[in-house]
């Protein structure tokens, strides 16, 4: 009996958990901010406003992500800067390998639909991402 309490519960845990699929990963594309960081060590640190957004195009599970800069108009300043991903699924767990010319990192999707995403890098540091709404100050 009690292995079968404990099963139930084990079912019950799996399947209430929202698991990405392969047919979420285009909500990537677009305009993300992020929201919180939930560091390690418990500590959560709240984005009200940002400077920066995360500009993500992915096809074919490759991409890239750049970082732009909102101006009041609703248009964007832009860096040179590119981050190239694949992103691959291992396990049930979809994963995006980031590379550059300094530096490699991968990031588990945690969550993903189409106005919010969440990711946990190596160092357990969990980014949680809105889909960005610009702001266009009318003259």
């Amino acid at each position: 009996m009690k292995r079968l309490l404990f099963f139930g519960f084990l079912f019950i845990l799996t399947a209430c958990q929202n698991k990405v699929t392969q047919e979420d990963l285009p909500f990537l594309n677009g305009y993300w901010e992020i929201e919180k960081v939930n560091m390690p060590d418990g500590q959560t640190k709240e984005y009200t406003i940002n400077t920066t957004v995360d500009y993500i195009e992915m096809k074919d599970l490759s991409g890239f992500r750049k970082k732009v800069y909102p101006k009041l108009d609703g248009t964007f300043d832009t860096s040179n800067d590119i981050e190239k991903f694949t992103v691959t699924e291992q396990s049930n767990v979809y994963e995006i390998h980031y590379k550059t010319n300094l530096s490699e990192w991968v990031e588990t999707i945690n969550t993903l639909n189409e106005d919010s995403f969440s990711v946990t890098n190596s160092d357990k540091i969990t980014y949680t991402y809105k889909r960005f709404e610009p702001i266009n100050v009318q003259k």
